[in-house]
């Protein structure tokens, strides 16, 4: 069964729990990227505008413990901002403070929870911890894609007390953008790959090889597939323990047909850092280490890419932090955004970051705002967040 789309649910007169990925980064308490909650504003008005009281969670960082640092307090200020009324933060995801806050609550208004996980029960689905949360709301909506692929109290365990469910607006363009890419896609159909370990995309390469017609590598991972080919590699990050597997990668996708292209120049220094020396080279010297894809191989990748009709791409393909090394990105990127007729998926996390803020980031067919998750849906995994939403 397909998950319950969020306009399918009467809001008027409840309260919604509703799951968020407000996981955005921050400097001294300031949020540097607000896109995450932007991405989400929609499912939050919707319920609001149909007289329905939005409680909303989310977790940020990765604490084991209460940290002030880490507190939802700058979200809650900026939802303030941009929906333009008092979103208060309770002082806790539960308890009987916020409980209260909970049951005070006005229709039409919003109210955010602190971080999920100053409890370590969140991430234990924990039942009690559930039952707590959902406590006081008679709606679930789920509109956090970068955390479906977690069996969370957030994500699954509330749902086994609030059994009237629905995937938000951000959730529903998040699937509807991977079925596009899994069911019946259009070809030829390319991916590419980068980012800096072969060991997350393991699953993706071999799943992959059976849809697409080429891979275009860079980015790190480039450098271990590198080496399964006798090629040098200098310093460039490698995965030793998965040259072989890497190598055996490459067998397959030659018994496929599928073409695997590498980087056939780069960017080398000595190290990651703006003040290097920067070299283009078709070889890398023992004392240096690949850090981008070079011009020639920016070219390559993009007539490659003016003959798809599908991309899908997860991963950066250089050090994209530094400005000297994010060039093979952004060359690639824009050359992506502006294919007509193309349908281009761009995989979340770093691969996101990379290219969100440019100017024809918005040509894109989609940028996903799922890194584990969108990779989990490409291999074909189940995502629990998605399955805790279907009927029956």
């Amino acid at each position: 069964m397909p998950a319950i789309a969020i306009s399918e649910i009467s809001f008027e007169g409840k309260k919604a729990l509703v799951r968020c990925d407000f996981n955005v980064p921050l400097d001294s308490g300031r949020i540097t990227d607000s896109s995450r909650i932007d991405a989400t504003l929609g499912t939050i008005r919707h319920i609001l505008g149909h007289g329905g009281a939005a409680v909303l969670c989310s977790h940020l960082g990765r604490p084991k413990e209460r940290t002030p640092e880490l507190s939802l307090k700058p979200v809650a200020e900026y939802l303030s901002n941009v929906l333009e009324k008092r979103v208060a933060l309770a002082p806790d995801s539960i308890g009987e403070f916020s409980g209260r806050m909970v049951n005070d609550l006005a229709f039409g208004e919003a109210l955010l929870l602190e971080n999920l996980r100053f409890h370590p029960e969140e991430e234990a689905n924990d039942r009690d911890f559930s039952h707590e949360l959902a406590r006081g709301k008679q709606v679930y909506v789920n509109d956090a894609f970068g955390t479906a692929h977690r069996a969370h109290a957030s994500t699954v365990g509330v749902t086994r007390f609030l059994h009237e469910r629905a995937a938000g607006f951000l959730m529903l363009r998040e699937l509807e953008a991977l079925r596009a890419v899994t069911e019946n896609p259009a070809h030829p159909y390319i991916l590419i790959l980068g980012g800096a370990k072969v060991s997350d995309k393991i699953g993706v390469i071999k799943t992959m090889l059976t849809r697409v017609n080429l891979i275009l590598i860079g980015g790190a991972m480039a450098y271990t597939f590198m080496k399964a080919r006798g090629l040098a590699v200098g310093k460039s990050r490698i995965e030793e323990d998965k040259v072989d597997l890497a190598r055996e990668l490459l067998a397959v996708a030659m018994q496929r047909d599928v073409p695997v292209v590498l980087p056939v120049d780069h960017i080398v220094a000595a190290t990651p850092a703006p003040e290097a020396s920067v070299q283009t080279l078709t070889s890398i010297p023992a004392d240096k280490m690949g850090l981008d894809i070079g011009p020639r191989t920016i070219n390559e990748f993009i007539q490659h890419l003016s003959t798809a009709r599908t991309i899908v791409w997860n991963g950066p393909l250089g050090f994209f932090e530094v400005a000297e090394f994010a060039q093979g990105t952004l060359k690639v990127g824009e050359a992506v955004a502006n294919l007509s007729g193309v349908t281009s998926l761009i995989g979340g996390g770093d691969t996101a970051a990379a290219v969100i803020r440019q100017p024809w980031a918005s040509k894109f067919t989609h940028i996903s705002t799922g890194g584990g998750a969108t990779l989990e849906y490409l291999e074909g995994i189940e995502l629990p967040g998605v399955k805790a939403l279907e009927a029956g």
